[in-house]
């Protein structure tokens, strides 16, 4: 079993859309984590887009790195800079990969649109899931 954990700073949006994916598009030799370097607390905006591709996260919880249930990572995949600069070190991590993704709160906390934020958190979440599908043969290159 290969243990990924997607990293980001607060574990609300990017890393959890990064382990639903991952969840509902893999096999199961891959066992998938998310957690951040602090918690904000699961993102509505992406449990909603989610949704909407048939990929259920609202009983994900936002946790940090000290609630993971192993420590053991074979990969650490951080999706945001913040992440990638502070990530901690894991025993028995084989790699340390940085693929950075827009963070879709800070784009649009002054939005007052909802469709237009919405679209926004879709964009990511779609490019989240190309990253997701070629996932396997990237881990194979490095």
């Amino acid at each position: 079993m290969i243990n990924v954990l997607f990293l980001c700073t607060g574990n609300s949006c990017r890393s959890q859309m990064a382990e639903g994916w991952a969840q509902y598009l893999k096999d199961d030799n891959f066992q998938f984590f998310s957690a951040g370097t602090q918690k904000h607390g699961l993102n509505p905006h992406a449990v909603e887009v989610m949704k909407e591709v048939g990929v259920d996260i609202s009983k994900h919880q936002s946790k940090t790195i000290d609630e993971l249930p192993t420590q053991n990572m074979d990969f650490v995949i951080t999706v945001c800079s913040d992440a990638h600069e502070t990530c901690p070190y894991f025993p028995g991590t084989g790699r340390v990969i940085h693929r950075g993704f827009d963070d879709p709160p800070r784009l649009t906390q002054k939005m007052t649109n909802t469709t237009e934020a919405l679209n926004v958190y879709r964009r990511v979440r779609d490019e989240i899931k190309d990253f997701i599908l070629d996932l396997e043969n990237q881990l194979e290159n490095l």
